[in-house]
């Protein structure tokens, strides 16, 4: 069986892979669902402490759970999370797939609120100005991608190589399956939102990026 080190290599997500502190579930099965590095009403009014509760309590901690019986007994309890998401996908494994991705990418959702909004350093400003024409004009491609992905899905800022790019996912999709590092992610699954907005999905991404993502830790990752 390939090392860890090789694996990551062979899929392209070193680069992902690195982006990440500790706690975002790097160690082997039985995966746990790291604890939230603030209160449940520390993102209000964006995302209520009820909706949190929700998401994080049951949505999340669910995905946790089916994980650690689909692989049980199987070569991905020796995995990193990381690792089960590129094999569960090579493999064609839906049910593992999903719900590693789904783990996965929540794990990273929350850790980006860490602190509190931030501005973003000016390195993220130039390659905003760079790829996308200005910083607000980044944000703002991001809803209006996060806002054409059909049913449930996901908004991500990536680093694609030398290059910003924003990736719009369906279901369990992340970067990491395919291949970019990471610096966004915005839920855009029903119960991310609509306690607090409805179905006002572009106005729930939109305050998402203007007032809880700490853009101070992005440029940190980009940097990295």
């Amino acid at each position: 069986m390939l090392d860890r080190r090789t694996l990551l290599a062979a899929s392209g997500t070193v680069a992902a892979a690195a982006l990440f502190r500790p706690h975002i579930a790097r160690a082997a099965a039985p995966f746990a669902q790291p604890p939230l590095p603030y209160e449940e009403s520390a993102l209000a009014p964006t995302i209520s402490a009820r909706t949190v509760g929700l998401h994080y309590g049951k949505h999340h901690k669910g995905y946790f759970d089916k994980l650690n019986k689909l692989v049980d007994g199987k070569p991905y309890a020796g995995m990193t999370l990381e690792e089960v998401i590129v094999e569960a996908k090579k493999a064609g494994d839906t049910a593992v797939f999903n719900n590693a991705g789904q783990a996965w990418n929540h794990n990273f959702y929350w850790a980006q609120f860490e602190g509190g909004a931030a501005a973003p350093p000016r390195a993220l400003v130039q390659a905003a100005e760079r790829d996308f024409g200005g910083f607000d004009a980044l944000k703002a491609k991001m809803v209006e991608v996060g806002d054409g992905v059909f049913g449930t899905g996901w908004v991500w800022l990536v680093r694609d190589g030398d290059k910003l790019a924003i990736l719009g996912l369906q279901d369990a999709g992340n970067p990491v399956a395919e291949g970019k590092a990471p610096l966004v992610g915005v839920d855009v699954w029903e119960h991310a939102y609509y306690l607090d907005w409805e179905n006002r999905r572009t106005a729930h991404i939109k305050a998402v990026l203007d007032d809880r993502v700490n853009w101070s830790a992005v440029g940190e990752k980009l940097a990295g």
